[in-house]
């Protein structure tokens, strides 16, 4: 934004970067550009300043279609002044000397291109029903704006010059479109409640599936079940077989031990039945041969063995004397008798 200070007799003025000043000192340019700095004379000087940068000016415009319907067209135009000088000299921009009312250039240059662009989008939608200028509508209107204000000659006297060109939106009245959007409506919601009943259909069929391959499953389950129950019956009934095998084998086995153990002990006991016979054969003899003395020494002996300890004997020479010659003339008849034979003691 451009500054001016005062002096005596002199202002001095200082220029931004985006305004392109006009300095007439007597009716004749003395300065002009963006950014410029220097003194005049306020008796004799005038100065403009002219927008240097690119200026938005939005539009709405209501149009009415071929088929007589009423249209909201929403336009951006961006535009700037090509020719600052001609500008001014066409439209007021004055900053000095002051006026009474602000400068009305601006709006006088949008007020122009707000015109041309109405007329335009006027004559387009006119030729147009409704359908068209809502579907195919932004795409034409465009073109004819490019068409009619990129280098037209009103806006080339002027100095103004169109840099870029945007259709926003081409609606219809409310109820005009609520009533448009209706069938579009209706198929997105059959379609909606297509896809809603597919869904459902997916999932019960999901559901389904995923109940039979449960029951399936238990199937198989109680398949492999009984299978486990028939062979653990069989492993049962083959273990007992086997058990009562081999019970009967150890049955068999201890009575052949028994039979062996019950020949052997008579066996033994015939054979020491013998034995003790040919013993106590041995001992008859013996004791035939020999003589009374002998056997009662012999009875004597046995008698003791089987007799109970006893502490102490006492034998008095009586006892032992009597005894000896018993003993003495007992064995002097046996030497003089002669000896009985094997018939006799039999």
């Amino acid at each position: 934004m451009s500054i001016i200070r005062q002096y005596p007799f002199y202002r001095r003025f200082q220029g931004g970067p985006t305004g392109f000043v006009i300095h007439l000192e007597r009716g004749v340019v003395a300065h002009t550009g963006v950014g410029q700095a220097f003194w005049f004379r306020p008796q004799t000087g005038a100065l403009s300043e002219v927008p240097a940068s690119d200026r938005e000016l939005p539009l709405i415009f209501h149009a009415m279609t071929a088929d007589r319907q009423d249209v909201t067209c929403q336009l951006a135009v961006t535009f700037r002044f090509v020719d600052p000088v001609r500008a001014a000299g066409r439209f007021d921009f004055a900053i000095f000397p002051p006026a009474a009312e602000p400068p009305s250039g601006y709006h006088q240059v949008t007020t122009v291109l707000g015109q041309l662009a109405q007329a335009i989008v006027l004559g387009t939608v006119a030729g147009l029903t409704l359908e068209d200028a809502l579907t195919r509508g932004p795409a034409g209107i465009k073109t004819a704006l490019n068409e009619g204000l990129v280098g037209n000659d009103r806006l080339g006297e002027v100095g103004v010059g169109v840099v870029a060109l945007s259709v926003l939106a081409v609606r219809a009245e409310g109820d005009v479109e609520k009533a448009m959007q209706t069938p579009l409506r209706e198929k997105l919601q059959s379609e909606a409640d297509a896809a809603t009943y597919a869904r459902r259909a997916l999932a019960v069929e999901r559901e389904r599936t995923i109940e039979e391959n449960e029951l399936a499953t238990k199937i198989e389950l109680a398949v492999r079940r009984e299978r486990l129950v028939t062979q653990q019956g069989a492993n049962a009934r083959r273990e007992a077989e086997e058990a009562a095998a081999a019970a009967l084998i150890a049955a068999r086995a201890e009575a052949e031990r028994l039979l062996v153990q019950t020949e052997a002990k008579a066996r033994e006991t015939r054979d020491l039945g013998a034995a003790t016979a040919a013993a106590e054969q041995a001992a008859l003899e013996a004791y035939a041969e020999a003589g009374p003395e002998v056997l009662r020494a012999l009875a004597m002996k046995e008698l003791a063995a089987n007799l109970p300890a006893i502490g102490s004997l006492t034998i008095t020479p009586e006892l032992l004397t009597g005894w000896l010659a018993g003993s003495v003339a007992s064995t002097a008849r046996g030497l003089s008798e002669p000896a009985p034979d094997a018939g006799q003691l039999g």
